[in-house]
């Protein structure tokens, strides 16, 4: 009975502190935040004398004179593109491996294209970026040189398209846009998936409203690279992303699923991506692969890989809204890149499984007949223009050239380009950050405002043309 009795007291007084601490606790939440997102990287003051360009405008080119910059994979599918673009001409081609300069020569000559100048040295880009008669710098190097050619393309007055990432720090995404911002050049990142035939229709039904407010967004780059990672004959130069793989732990790569919700959810055209939280399992994939292909005491087996298998980041945005990126590839996965909107009237997504559903019953995924007929009534206006085309050059089934043809396009009718700087920065921007908050445990970090305030002058993302 006394047992009881303590218990019983023990009890009241537990309930009592707890009732007590809720209440404490209570005010003090209302009092001050727990912890807001950590501001680790502030948004720099624009330098005097420079404004923003947002939808700038250059001079329009007859002819739009090319050197590109790297000549692998990516390097050697720009070559074939741009020989079917009757306003593009290649003059120069660099890389550093004498017999990819040849295949792209032998491209061109197959294309009936005119023969380009061929550069092999290291910085070769250099004399090229600083030669009178390129207008564009087209750069499709290995990731660690993509910010510093287009930056020196950039004080050399050239137009620059790099792929991606754009930049691999939060200090190069600052020094693009400062550049880009005081020469008034263009400066694109070449993300593909922007213009993918089924990204393409749903930016359209976003833009027009069938969506409803889009709330959240999904995206990643799921697609299982070990065998180009570990290949050193075909794989990369120099074994150039496995090295990335070896050093960092984040979203690597995660302008894929970005780019096209970011336009979707018009990022720094009316909203902006305010803080972040990411996190990544442990390393498993890299270690294991190399132990099965080559043997437990191989020096691959025994690297100590910090690249998580699985990294998750989520944004959120000034607004209010959500969006989810995922990058993975290093596990036996199917390809895909998710891209999903989900809004107050209905939902769409690509992968893993095509679909689209509407209110006023949004609970089931149209018919894909329905489906279908959807897709054709919102085709983009620029897949109209010039999708067929596309899909006969190819390049990732049309989208890789229609984003040449675009480019191409607007810097030929003196037009702003689908894409600015500030996409590059800030799409390429998560990649430190999402480093920093991995690191930290999932610490919510801020974003820097890229266009220092403007975002919101706009409010839609615009593809122009020239009518």
């Amino acid at each position: 009975m006394k047992k009881l009795l303590s218990l019983t007291i023990l009890f009241a007084l537990g309930v009592a502190t707890l009732s007590l601490y809720s209440c404490n606790f209570g005010k003090s939440k209302k009092a001050e935040k727990l912890f807001t997102a950590v501001e680790v990287f502030p948004t720099k003051p624009r330098p005097a004398g420079q404004t923003h360009v947002l939808e700038l405008r250059a001079e329009p080119l007859e002819e739009v004179r090319i050197a590109i910059i790297g000549l692998g994979m990516r390097g050697q599918g720009a070559v074939h593109r741009f020989s079917h673009i009757k306003e593009a001409r290649i003059v120069a081609l660099a890389d550093v491996v004498p017999k990819n300069v040849d295949l792209a020569q032998k491209a061109l000559d197959s294309l009936g294209r005119p023969t380009a100048d061929g550069y092999t040295e290291a910085e070769s880009w250099k004399e090229i970026c600083k030669r009178d008669d390129v207008d564009l710098i087209y750069i499709c190097a290995h990731w660690d040189l993509h910010a510093p050619v287009a930056v020196y393309a950039m004080e050399q007055g050239k137009h620059v398209a790099t792929e991606i990432p754009a930049a691999l720090t939060i200090e190069e995404c600052w020094q693009l846009v400062n550049t880009a911002e005081r020469t008034r050049r263009h400066m694109m990142m070449l993300e593909n998936c922007n213009y993918d035939f089924f990204e393409m229709a749903t930016l359209n039904m976003a833009q027009k409203g069938l969506f409803g407010e889009i709330v959240h967004a999904e995206g990643a780059y799921i697609h299982d690279l070990r065998f180009l990672l570990f290949d050193e004959e075909k794989g990369y130069w120099d074994m150039w992303r496995l090295k990335h793989n070896e050093k960092k732990d984040g979203a690597l790569y995660p302008m894929h699923g970005l780019g096209p919700v970011a336009h979707a959810l018009n990022i720094h055209r009316g909203d902006r991506m305010e803080y972040l939280v990411s996190v990544s399992t442990n390393q498993f994939g890299l270690t294991e692969y190399a132990k099965d292909k080559f043997g437990k005491e191989s020096d691959y087996a025994k690297r100590a890989y910090k690249k998580g298998d699985n990294n998750t980041t989520i944004i959120k945005t000034a607004k209010g809204k959500t969006i989810t990126i995922q990058h993975d590839i290093t596990s036996p996965r199917p390809y895909s890149r998710i891209h999903m909107l989900s809004g107050t009237k209905g939902f769409a997504q690509k992968w893993p499984r095509r679909g689209i559903a509407l209110e006023p019953n949004a609970h089931n995924y149209l018919s894909d007949d329905d489906m279908n007929k959807l897709l054709k009534e919102y085709e983009h206006p620029i897949v109209t223009e010039v999708g067929e085309l596309a899909k006969r050059v190819g390049g990732h089934g049309g989208m890789d050239f229609i984003m040449d043809y675009r480019l191409i396009y607007c810097l030929h009718n003196g037009l702003p380009l689908d894409m600015d700087v500030y996409d590059a920065a800030e799409w390429s921007s998560v990649i430190e950050l999402s480093q920093v908050s991995v690191a930290n445990q999932g610490m919510p970090v801020k974003i820097p405002d890229f266009t220092r305030g403007a975002w919101n002058e706009l409010k839609t993302v615009k593809y122009h043309t020239k009518d």
